[in-house]
């Protein structure tokens, strides 16, 4: 079997639009924002031998799940994963979780707009303009919902003793720390430059994916 979790935005079956594969499972976990209940979700679902992949925040309820199916688990595909814990330390780690907690703390005293000025430039590359604050409300109302990718406990070593494939876009320094912080713990690492923070689109990824999946074939 195969099990895809997605991250904070797109969900189910939506999140992996390149993804044809019969028997997959596309899981959504986008009615509970609690990373934990998350992961109790994913030990449900996997049931038997399975590849999990799990693209940037759907990897922190994927590693928190590890330590309970490890045994079922035949391979784990990363994708740009969120698992900010793993490389605290970092200089470009710390910068953006110092950044995302100050946007926080304008969220709790100005509001949602000051929180969206803070955010949108260092994350979706622009400032506001104020007359396009009314359409942008609903999408900065659910970047504040989202449980910041930090302060789990996840520690690096907990992939160790499993298959481990992180594909990284080459584009952004934290992603890179975190892929290098898995490497260290025996992951093996791939950059799809150009790809950005979505490498499943790229039609590398399904020749990855197909190169993992025929070497557990019948396992």
């Amino acid at each position: 079997m195969i099990v895809f979790v997605h991250g904070a935005g797109r969900h189910g079956r939506d999140a992996w639009p390149s993804m044809e594969i019969a028997d997959a499972v596309f899981a959504d976990f986008s009615s509970e924002r609690s990373v934990g209940r998350q992961a109790d979700s994913l030990i449900e679902l996997v049931t038997g031998p399975t590849i999990v992949v799990a693209h940037s925040h759907g990897a922190i309820p994927v590693l928190l799940a590890l330590p309970l199916i490890r045994r079922q688990v035949k391979a784990l595909v990363l994708l740009e994963p969120a698992l900010y814990d793993v490389a605290r330390g970092d200089p470009s780690v710390e910068a953006h979780i110092s950044a995302m907690e100050h946007a926080r703390e304008v969220l709790a005293a100005e509001g949602l707009e000051s929180f969206w000025r803070v955010v949108r430039p260092r994350m979706f590359a622009g400032p506001l303009r104020s007359e396009e604050w009314e359409h942008e409300r609903a999408r900065a109302a659910r970047f504040a919902e989202i449980v910041p990718p930090w302060g789990h406990g996840i520690e690096a070593s907990t992939i160790e003793g499993t298959e481990t494939h992180v594909i990284s876009g080459g584009w952004n320094d934290e992603y890179e720390a975190i892929a290098a912080a898995l490497s260290r713990h025996g992951a093996l690492h791939q950059m799809f430059a150009g790809s950005h923070h979505r490498p499943q689109d790229d039609p590398r990824f399904a020749t990855a994916l197909r190169t993992v999946r025929a070497s557990h074939a019948g396992g």
